[in-house]
């Protein structure tokens, strides 16, 4: 995007891999809820998270060691204008699908028209930016943009190749389960058992083995995804020695309930890893489309009664710092007090209609961390009055005397975030409120979530160092309105527009980190979601046999680090 790419056109390998790891093994791993799909790439039902990172490839993909750059993996090379209005990919001629047949230009091009309009709405933003996709060689296809961005060159190179002889004439947006999209890349589903298994074989001709960047990844002959009905019965059949590695997202639970048997005696390990990625946003989010959330007094309540400091104590002993912003952990995160020159040049168009605190300067409160967060309650108290509502015998009413009452929708699988609701729960009575806790399977989750049918929600958007036109999706106000958007807020604002445009066509990488800064403090500022903490460390338990590099990527852990460049050791 900015620059040059770190690494240099005769690579090796990617700086985080052992180029020489040995192949072979199998191992398991496990999931939460269950599944009703085995196709990744459409708005319809529920499938396994992991399966587009085993399965699919695209015409270039991602070091997770640098930020905005992309190297050759189905393209072998790459050709764009100054101005960035085209680009232009050559595929390399031993690409190809797990059947054995070449991908081709026609391929490309059908893959992007198909996802475009068939696919899940999150490939269609793309498809509308791009004016035209022409083959113009045996290898070659070339995609004209109609929109001034200089990041579309990198995000043309990122969607999955799907294979236009499995799906043209085909109802893709409806597939049933059985009918499992063929991709390109090292593995394919080989077994399955509808809701409970899936089995993920590394194809022994898989073309790309020597590509570098495939060198050293994809290392482990067979993956089984087993499926638990909670993190509990998940977590047993871990000990139990069902599952080869698990990540931990919870310090109080990975410094206290780790001692089991296995970990005494060296069978399982614990592995942590340093990352420099931004926090993203973890928290409750709160749905405008409809009240009590359409109001930013009442939202700001929601924020002030949630003791974070003291759930934070009871379930992680402490140990994990709260998310102070959508960017937080890395360089775009927005400084604290004013505005200060370029950002500030960039909000002053909007000043007049962002959020308190957007230009002056805006933090999460902090309690004192006793259980009745008094000062929390007296500013939730204030901010729900200025909204028009009052307490009448215990009871909270608004204007109109309708009692404040919502519900907290959940996954089922969750038993952290279930503890941190019964926890806010208790607070918002005492504001009485009355609130109740939606907890419902996977499948109704996401669909949902997917209609936008809540009133709050758990929301984890996780967000990277390379921040770009996805962010449209997240929070653009096309999207607010979109089903199956990731805008679950329902925000609507010319200045976040504005702004994600700035972004995505600024020609400098300070111009970048400006409109980052100000991106985050309107975000921040509007007061969408209830933060919940960061993982500033990754941490996975896993069996001895499983290795890794010593060179832990900037991101971090990941489906593209565990288990992606990890291997089983032979001897172990």
């Amino acid at each position: 995007m900015y620059g040059t790419p770190a690494l240099p056109p005769d690579f090796v390998s990617l700086p985080y891999v052992r180029p020489d790891a040995p192949k072979g093994g199998s191992i398991v791993l496990g999931n939460t809820g269950g599944f009703d799909s085995l196709n990744p790439f459409v708005r319809k039902g529920t499938a396994p998270w992991q399966l587009p990172f085993f399965t699919h490839e695209s015409l270039m993909g991602r070091s997770w060691d640098e930020p905005f750059a992309l190297y050759g993996l189905l393209a072998e090379s790459i050709e764009t204008p100054e101005d960035r209005s085209w680009v232009e990919f050559t595929l390399r001629p031993e690409a190809r699908f797990a059947d054995g047949t070449p991908v081709t230009p026609e391929d490309v091009i059908f893959s992007y028209d198909l996802l475009g309009t068939q696919g899940h709405p999150r490939y269609h933003g793309l498809r509308a930016q791009i004016s035209s996709i022409t083959k113009t060689g045996p290898r070659s296809v070339r995609m004209t943009f109609n929109t001034d961005n200089r990041e579309l060159a990198l995000l043309a190179g990122m969607r999955p190749i799907l294979s236009k002889a499995q799906w043209e004439g085909h109802d893709f947006a409806n597939a049933p389960l059985a009918e499992i999209p063929m991709g390109s890349g090292p593995y394919t589903v080989t077994d399955y058992e509808a809701g409970q298994q899936v089995t993920l074989t590394r194809n022994p001709e898989y073309w790309g083995k020597d590509v570098p960047f495939r060198k050293g990844t994809h290392n482990i002959d067979q993956i089984k995804l087993d499926f638990y009905g909670d993190a509990n019965v998940l977590f047993e059949a871990f000990k139990a020695g069902e599952i080869s590695a698990l990540r931990e997202f919870n310090a109080e639970t990975w410094a206290t309930q780790y001692d089991f048997p296995a970990v005494q005696r060296g069978d399982i390990v614990k592995s942590t890893f340093r990352h420099s990625k931004p926090s993203g946003m973890t928290g409750f989010v709160m749905n405008t489309r409809r009240a009590p959330f359409d109001d930013i007094r009442v939202r700001d309540a929601m924020i002030a009664a949630f003791n974070f400091e003291y759930i934070n104590e009871t379930l992680t002993g402490g140990a994990q710092p709260r998310i102070t912003s959508y960017f937080s952990n890395s360089p775009l995160a927005m400084l604290p007090g004013p505005a200060q020159g370029r950002v500030a040049d960039l909000l002053s168009p909007y000043k007049d209609t962002l959020p308190a605190g957007a230009v002056a300067g805006y933090a999460l409160p902090v309690s004192d961390g006793s259980a009745r967060n008094r000062a929390g309650i007296r500013s939730a108290m204030r901010s729900l009055g200025e909204a028009g509502y009052s307490a009448t015998d215990g009871t909270m009413r608004g204007p109109d005397g309708t009692p404040l009452a919502f519900s907290i929708l959940l996954s089922k699988g969750s038993t952290e975030n279930m503890a941190i609701a019964e926890l806010y729960i208790q607070a918002l009575k005492r504001l009485g409120i009355a609130v109740t806790v939606d907890a419902v399977d996977d499948a109704q989750f996401v669909a949902r979530n997917n209609e936008f049918d809540f009133d709050m929600a758990i929301f984890r958007r996780a967000l990277s160092l390379s921040p770009g036109s996805e962010q449209r999706y997240y929070w653009g106000s096309e999207a607010a309105d979109q089903p199956g958007s990731r805008n679950l807020m329902g925000v609507k604002s010319a200045a976040i527009d504005a702004l994600i445009d700035t972004m995505v066509s600024a020609k400098s990488n300070d111009e970048f980190i400006a409109a980052t800064h100000a991106l985050d403090r309107v975000l921040t500022a509007g007061r969408y979601v209830i933060p919940f903490w960061q993982f500033t460390e990754d941490r996975i338990a896993h069996i001895s046999a499983l290795k890794y590099p010593e060179h832990v990527p900037l991101y971090g852990d990941g489906p593209n680090f565990m288990p992606e460049v990890w291997w089983l050791d032979p001897q172990d």
